[in-house]
């Protein structure tokens, strides 16, 4: 049955011929919550149609040697990607000091932690902070949750990244994590939750089984959610200015807020940038190069995957994994999670016995747009708004081409840390986002070959890596 889902998949993507999948997105995706119940539905759709249970069986005999063959790269996935030298999971060196067996053993002694059954308030407490909840309601009616570990020091704010949530800041434990270590400096911590993941799943008059709830994608967080919080959290501790800590689309978030609403800039006393996404030209990330607009199956892409939430597992994220992916059991456990296949690890710092913990509260949740809107950073080479298409861009901003982001009006104080092995942030994209960024008071290249993108906030070594520049710079700002 699987395999008969998988050869109709190839042929959509590849061809473009059959439209069964447009039953796959009548189906309303909960990822999060009933993935396995809406997966069963599916089969059940996809199977009972008349076009799958007509299928030449010449034909997907055929199809199936394809996709099973040597490399089981899909060439239309392969050229969507747009790499001779697609970055891959079991190709990295790294795996070649760690076999399946010790892997095994490490990932296994961390299935019992209770870290991963424990929600952001409980493993807060856990560790002996004290922890508080708040709602804001922004302006166009999403309700947003935020978590603060009170302390009597300068406010800093948390705002996490793509498929994140405040969870980014609390999953590496109580010995590494962000959000704990500047608690014990005494900083009063507030984390940030963008609009559809885990914690904030609300609207006014919207649910999020309906379409028009994900209609939304970084651009609305920068311009709505990120002023709504920062504004409560000011007034809720009588501040005038706060310290702004963005991971991956929190940077993103921040560049589109600071840019559009340069008021803001004035609310932030420095922005600490970890792996800055901005200008996305060399990104390497197979999932969002999938998303570049203008490639051949671009369009069967986006009506496979749906123009709502984004699903962690979907046809067309398993034909990425035949791409990026090998048969270890090391890749298997990896690739099953769409983080980790979206921006790659780093096995030198990957803490195996925390991937349990990890993977509990990794993904959190992103709708599509999100994923779009970068795919067209990519293709353009431009930080811009969203690409509607030429008519509706013509409507909506006046030009057939959406407008760039003027960073050159980011005025706050920026520090970029950025790495060589992240798959997001490219050296030469992130050095680009410098030269027209008007104010930055660090410029970091993480001093670890190979350091990825997920590092920023899970490695073994983040506090001596990252965390102790961070704290430098908050303290000197």
């Amino acid at each position: 049955m699987h395999r008969v889902i998988a050869i109709l998949a190839t042929m959509n993507l590849a061809a473009g011929q059959f439209n069964f999948l447009n039953e796959v997105n009548k189906i309303s995706f909960n990822p999060i919550d009933s993935f396995k119940a809406k997966m069963n539905e599916i089969t059940v759709s996809v199977v009972e149609n008349p076009t799958v249970q007509n299928i030449n069986d010449r034909t997907g005999e055929a199809i199936s040697k394809t996709i099973n063959a040597g490399s089981a790269v899909p060439n239309s996935i392969a050229s969507a990607i747009g790499y001779y030298h697609i970055p891959t999971i079991e190709s990295n060196v790294n795996l070649m000091e760690y076999n399946d067996i010790k892997f095994m053993a490490d990932y296994n002694a961390g299935l019992h932690n209770e870290d991963a059954k424990l929600g952001t308030v409980e493993l807060i407490t856990k560790y002996g902070f004290p922890a508080e909840t708040h709602i804001v309601e922004t302006e166009d009616g999403y309700r947003l949750k935020m978590h603060r570990i009170p302390g009597n020091g300068s406010v800093v704010f948390l705002m996490h990244g793509l498929f994140g949530s405040a969870n980014d800041y609390l999953v590496a434990g109580p010995e590494s994590a962000l959000a704990y270590e500047l608690a014990r400096e005494g900083y009063d911590v507030w984390m940030g939750n963008a609009r559809g993941n885990t914690h904030s799943r609300a609207h006014r008059t919207l649910q999020p089984s309906e379409k028009k709830f994900w209609d939304f994608s970084w651009h609305q967080i920068g311009v709505h959610d990120l002023p709504a919080m920062i504004d409560f959290v000011l007034k809720t501790t009588n501040s005038t200015k706060l310290k702004y800590v963005g991971f991956s689309q929190g940077t993103t978030s921040f560049f589109v807020m600071a840019s559009e609403r340069p008021e803001y800039n004035e609310k932030i006393s420095v922005m600490v940038a970890l792996s800055p996404v901005a200008f996305m030209s060399n990104m390497k990330s197979p999932v969002i190069r999938l998303f570049v607009p203008g490639q051949p199956i671009y369009e069967s892409i986006v009506k496979t995957v749906g123009a709502h939430e984004f699903a962690p597992d979907n046809l067309l994220t398993r034909s990425v994994k035949r791409t990026v992916c090998g048969v270890t059991k090391i890749s298997e456990i990896l690739c099953s999670n769409i983080v980790f296949l979206t921006v790659g690890f780093d096995m030198p710092q990957l803490n195996v016995t925390n991937l349990p913990v990890v993977f509990a509260h990794e993904p959190a949740g992103a709708a599509t747009n999100q994923m779009i809107h970068y795919g067209q950073g990519v293709r353009s080479g431009d930080f811009a708004h969203f690409s509607y298409g030429t008519f509706t861009n013509e409507r909506v901003y006046g030009n057939k081409v959406p407008p760039s982001y003027k960073v050159e009006q980011v005025t706050a104080p920026v520090a970029l840390m950025y790495s060589d092995g992240d798959w997001m942030a490219d050296v030469t994209d992130v050095r680009k986002l410098a030269s027209k960024l008007s104010n930055v008071v660090e410029d970091y290249l993480v001093p670890f070959h190979g350091f990825n993108h997920l590092d920023f906030i899970i490695a073994r070594d983040v506090k001596t890596l990252v965390y102790d520049k961070v704290k430098y710079v908050l303290k000197k700002y």
